[in-house]
C-alpha cells in the first residue's frame, strides 16, 4: 500500500493512500451482489442478471460509490496504521483517482491526537490526607441511627421546630382556590422547609385543635408562573402535634440496629472501623485525584482537536443516559422530570470535557513512556470482574469489548496507580496568623 502523510497543522493533516485493484475488485463484487436482487434487465428474471450483462447495461462505474463505501473503512484503517498516526474522529475523504483497472487513490483530511510533552509525573506533592476517626465522628453516626429509629409521640404542648404536625389546609390567591393548594391530614415536619418559606414558621407555637390563618408570598421564581410572587392565604386546621422521641443509647439499642453486636461498645468499635475504611478509601481517591491533576498541570499540550471534545461529551452523555435507562428512566422522561433539554445536558458535560480529554492524553502518554502493557491474565480477570459486576456471561462481555479496549482501560488504570504511588504527601500549610503588632498596624491603615 502506498501511503503518504503530510501534516498541515498542529492536529490536522492530509493522508494520501491507495486501494489496491484486488480490494477494489472485492468491493465491486460485493456491491454487485447487493444490487443484483433488485435489478430488472430486459430478457432476464429479476435478480438473475450476470455481472457481464450488468456491466454492459449499466457500466461498472455505477458500482463505484457502493464499492468505495465497502472497502474504504479497512483501507483507511490500514493506511493510518502504516502512517503511524493517532487519528481521531471521522476523516473527510475525497477520491483522487478511480480509474477502471487501476488502483484507486484517496486523500483524507485527518484530525490527530495532539503531541503530549510530559513534565514531572513522579514525586508530585499532594496534601496529606487525615484518616483518623474521632470520637465525635462515631457519636455523629450514632445520632443519625437514633434519628432514623426515632418514634413520633403525641404531645399536648405547642408545636416547636422539629415537631411533626398533621394539618388540613385550603389555599387561596385573590380569594380563589388554586391547583395543589389544599390537602387533608397532611403530615408536615416543622423546619423541613417543605412548604413555601414562612408557612411552617407560622405553625410554631400552636396546639392541636387550633385554626391558623397562614399568610405567605410565593417566591418570584416559583415553578407555577401564575402563582409566582403572589400573596396567598391558607386556612389551616392543626389536628395533631407529635414530637420525636429518640431511643435510649444503650446495649439494647445497639442490638436493635445491628444484630452482629451485643453491646454499645461493640457497636461503637464497628462504626469506628467502618468510618476508618471509608476515610481511607476517600483519602486514596483524593490522593489519586491530586496526583493526576499535578501530572496534567506539568504536561504541555498545545491544542486539542474539537472532535475529541465532542467525542468525550457524547461518551459522557451516553453513559449517563444509559445508567438512567437501566433504572427504567428513558431520556425523554429524564428531561421531563428534570425540566431540562438535551442541549442543556450537553452543555453541562461540555464544561469539563477539555480537561477530561487532556487528562486521558497525559495518562496515555505515561503508559507509552513507562511501557505499561496489560497481560492476558489481567485482561481475562477484567472480563470476569465485568461479567460479575453487570451480571453478564463472560462470552457476552468478550463480544462487546475487544481486548484492545480492555487493555487500554487496564493500562490507564495502571498509569494512575503509578502516579499516585509515587506521589509525596505533604502536610497542609496552616494559614499564617498575624502577630498582635501586625494586626494593630493593619487596623490603623
Amino acid at each position: 500500500m502506498s501511503v503518504k502523510w503530510n501534516k498541515t497543522a498542529e492536529t490536522t493533516g492530509e493522508l494520501t493512500f491507495d486501494i489496491s485493484q484486488a480490494e477494489v475488485k472485492q468491493g465491486l463484487d460485493q456491491a454487485f451482489k447487493r444490487v443484483k436482487s433488485n435489478l430488472r434487465v430486459p430478457g432476464f428474471r429479476k435478480g438473475h442478471v450476470s455481472r457481464v450483462i450488468f456491466d454492459q447495461y449499466y457500466g461498472e462505474e455505477s458500482l463505484y460509490e457502493d464499492a468505495l463505501n465497502i472497502v474504504l473503512p479497512s483501507a483507511y484503517s490500514a493506511a493510518i496504521k502504516e502512517a503511524g498516526i493517532a487519528a481521531v474522529g471521522q476523516p473527510q475523504v475525497l477520491p483522487v483517482t478511480m480509474e477502471k483497472g487501476k488502483d484507486w487513490t484517496m486523500k483524507a483530511t485527518v484530525s490527530i491526537e495532539p503531541e503530549v510533552k510530559l513534565g514531572d509525573y513522579k514525586g508530585i506533592e499532594v496534601p496529606k490526607q487525615n484518616t483518623r476517626v474521632y470520637a465525635k465522628d462515631v457519636d455523629a453516626e450514632l445520632e443519625q441511627d437514633r434519628e432514623k429509629n426515632a418514634e413520633l409521640v403525641l404531645k399536648k404542648a405547642a408545636a416547636v421546630k422539629g415537631d411533626t404536625v398533621t394539618i388540613d389546609y385550603k389555599g387561596t390567591v385573590d380569594g380563589k382556590a388554586f391547583d395543589g393548594g389544599s390537602a387533608e391530614d397532611y403530615a408536615l415536619e416543622l423546619g423541613s422547609n417543605t412548604f413555601i418559606p414562612g408557612f411552617e414558621d407560622q405553625l410554631i407555637g400552636h396546639k392541636a385543635g387550633d385554626d391558623i390563618d397562614v399568610l405567605v408570598t410565593f417566591p418570584a421564581d416559583y415553578g407555577a408562573k401564575d402563582l409566582a410572587g403572589k400573596e396567598a392565604h391558607f386556612a389551616t386546621k392543626l389536628h395533631e402535634v407529635k414530637s420525636k422521641q429518640l431511643p435510649k443509647l444503650d446495649d439494647e439499642f445497639a442490638k436493635d440496629i445491628d444484630d452482629s453486636v451485643e453491646t454499645l461498645d461493640e457497636l461503637k468499635e464497628k462504626i469506628k472501623k467502618d468510618l476508618k475504611a471509608k476515610k481511607e478509601e476517600a483519602a486514596k481517591d483524593a490522593l489519586e485525584q491530586a496526583a493526576i491533576e499535578g501530572a496534567v498541570a506539568n504536561a504541555e499540550i498545545n491544542e486539542i482537536p474539537d472532535v475529541m471534545i465532542q467525542e468525550d461529551v457524547n461518551t459522557q452523555m451516553n453513559q449517563y443516559l444509559g445508567n438512567m435507562q437501566r433504572q427504567g428512566i428513558s431520556p425523554e422522561t429524564y428531561y421531563k422530570l428534570t425540566n431540562t433539554t438535551e442541549d442543556q445536558l450537553r452543555a453541562q458535560f461540555s464544561q469539563d470535557a477539555a480537561e477530561r480529554v487532556k487528562t486521558n492524553l497525559v495518562l496515555e502518554a505515561i503508559v507509552k513512556q513507562e511501557k505499561i502493557k496489560a497481560s492476558k491474565e489481567e485482561i481475562d480477570s477484567e472480563i470476569k470482574n465485568l461479567a460479575s459486576e453487570y451480571n453478564m456471561d463472560e462470552k457476552t462481555v468478550r463480544s462487546t469489548l475487544s481486548d484492545d479496549m480492555l487493555e487500554h482501560d487496564i493500562n490507564v488504570r495502571k498509569a494512575v496507580e503509578l502516579v499516585a504511588d509515587n506521589a509525596k504527601q505533604v502536610a497542609k500549610s496552616k494559614p499564617k496568623t498575624k502577630s498582635k503588632e501586625e494586626t494593630e498596624k493593619a487596623d490603623q491603615k
